[in-house]
């Protein structure tokens, strides 16, 4: 038991710091692919590389001839909708328009968003005192966060404050995905992970084209972002992901979320010399608090 909680730490270290360099690969895609041909483009190799890898260990795609079978694919379809096609062209688009590291400091908002979304589907993940008021403590973060001051003024059509909304969009996806996958029926976890890649892969393709068309040849810098973003933050990431539910569940997973505003905004002021503002800062030490309070039991348990 003791070896597993091991195991879970590592697989959560790794995952923070691959999601925390991906939107440094969103910003070198952004070069030369559109944002939402940019999702597709990294669902789509995930998706061809973990097929072909869940064939290789002989546990192909879920089947559909019995009821369980047809369960896990409606899970798949879930988690392709809200873990990869919906957030990832969210965050895409959004990073247009603000910083890397604004976009990564938002990814601290799912674990808030798990906290209330598991009292409701997952029995033995119900809220207590300690939970809601780290909550209300992390949405005041997250209230800095958007900034509704500068939203109001400027009476909301500023595309960065829209920016930012979807960011906190996204990440609201995250959460809600991680609830589904978690309640998927216990399967071969590389079966089910293709399955959602490819789901993801076949509704975005298509609109990627109509919206964006055939993208250009890109240059090298987009390139190697892209496929940087397809092999380890969608196909490496989703692995372990899947992973860490089915075995510590999603708060546990959430966790990874202390450490992805840190790596994003760290590599985004290093690679690309961004800056952040005060408040963004401010909204990212409250989240944590709230994060930090609502958690502590977890904390307290792990060895």
């Amino acid at each position: 038991m003791q070896n597993q909680a091991v195991v879970n730490w590592l697989l959560l270290l790794a995952l923070g710091f691959i999601w925390g360099a991906s939107f440094l690969g969103v910003s070198m895609a952004l070069t030369g692919f559109g944002p939402i041909t940019i999702a597709a483009i990294r669902i789509a190799i995930a998706a061809v590389v973990l097929t072909a890898i869940s064939y290789k260990m002989g546990h192909g795609l879920p089947t559909t001839k019995t009821d369980t079978g047809r369960k896990i694919w409606r899970h798949a379809f879930g988690m392709a909708l809200f873990t990869n096609a919906i957030p990832f062209s969210l965050l895409s688009w959004s990073q247009i328009h603000v910083s890397s590291g604004y976009a990564g400091i938002t990814m601290a908002v799912v674990p808030l968003l798990v906290l209330p979304l598991s009292h409701f589907f997952i029995p033995s993940e119900r809220l207590s005192r300690q939970k809601t008021f780290g909550f209300g403590i992390g949405f005041v973060g997250v209230v800095v966060l958007i900034g509704p001051a500068q939203i109001l003024a400027s009476g909301g059509g500023d595309i960065e404050n829209i920016a930012r909304i979807t960011c906190v969009l996204a990440s609201s996806c995250y959460a809600i995905g991680s609830i589904i996958t978690r309640l998927a029926p216990n399967g071969p976890q590389m079966a089910f992970s293709s399955a959602a890649l490819l789901l993801a892969s076949i509704i975005l393709i298509p609109i990627a084209l109509i919206v964006e068309g055939i993208p250009a040849m890109p240059n090298q810098a987009a390139l190697f972002g892209v496929l940087y973003l397809g092999l380890f933050p969608t196909a490496l990431a989703t692995v372990l992901l899947v992973y860490v539910i089915k075995a510590a569940g999603p708060p546990f997973l959430s966790l990874v979320n202390y450490q992805v505003p840190i790596w994003a905004v760290v590599i985004g002021m290093v690679v690309l010399n961004e800056t952040l503002p005060g408040q963004f800062v401010w909204a990212l030490g409250l989240i944590l608090i709230g994060l930090g309070v609502s958690q502590a039991k977890i904390w307290k348990s792990r060895p």
